[in-house]
């Protein structure tokens, strides 16, 4: 559903080289039940299934400028896709060295995080399942501690945790302008449960398919 809105995929093609990698087997790849390849897709929330895919964003050097764990809505991934094409400007900056940018990568995760829209945030709750497997969790970045920002807004679910927006910037910005091949996918992405199982293999008459 993400990919496939008009002016995600304008951008795409006009401003991005695509590609994929299967992360089937991987220690991080997540566990879910069977997932028919006709069966239509369906909208859910932000970060939603982050072990089974993790959209990078990389400029022509291989640098990590952002990556969104799981689903996005179209019209936040434009928000985070226009946010990492000011960070590609950052990189590319030729009067600031390079401790210079990754403090200004650190400071622009961490500002935007305020500049997200109310409706963007709404759509940023956890799933009721990652949200108690959060909470279960007393150490979870997705809990509030001192001198955190919490939005000024009321949000209709699981307002005592913070958004994976939030939680997806604070921990971008620990990893300042790394290369693909130094950024530690698996701790990045691993929030929520690992295994979600629908029961999609269970039709009618409480069978499965065979």
């Amino acid at each position: 559903m993400s990919l496939s809105n008009d002016a995600v995929l304008n951008v795409l093609k006009n401003q991005f080289v695509c590609g994929f990698k299967n992360i089937t087997g991987e220690a991080y790849a997540g566990k879910s039940g069977h997932h028919d390849t006709d069966a239509p897709a369906v909208v859910t929330t932000n970060g939603a299934g982050p072990h089974n895919v993790q959209m990078f964003i990389l400029n022509t050097d291989g640098i990590v400028l952002h990556c969104l764990p799981g689903y996005w809505a179209p019209h936040d991934l434009l928000f985070e896709m226009r946010f990492a094409a000011g960070l590609d400007r950052l990189w590319r900056n030729p009067g600031l060295d390079d401790a210079a940018k990754r403090d200004l990568f650190k400071k622009a995760n961490l500002t935007v995080i305020r500049q997200a829209p109310k409706d963007m945030l709404e759509r940023s709750h956890l799933q009721s399942f990652d949200a108690k497997h959060e909470l279960a969790k007393p150490n979870s970045d997705f809990r509030y501690k001192a001198g955190d920002y919490h939005p000024p807004v009321h949000l209709a679910k699981h307002d005592n945790l913070k958004t994976t927006d939030q939680v997806v910037h604070e921990r971008m910005a620990q990893r300042p302008f790394l290369t693909y091949e130094d950024f530690d996918v698996e701790n990045f992405s691993n929030y929520g449960k690992n295994r979600y199982d629908k029961k999609e293999e269970t039709r009618e008459g409480g069978t499965k398919k065979k």
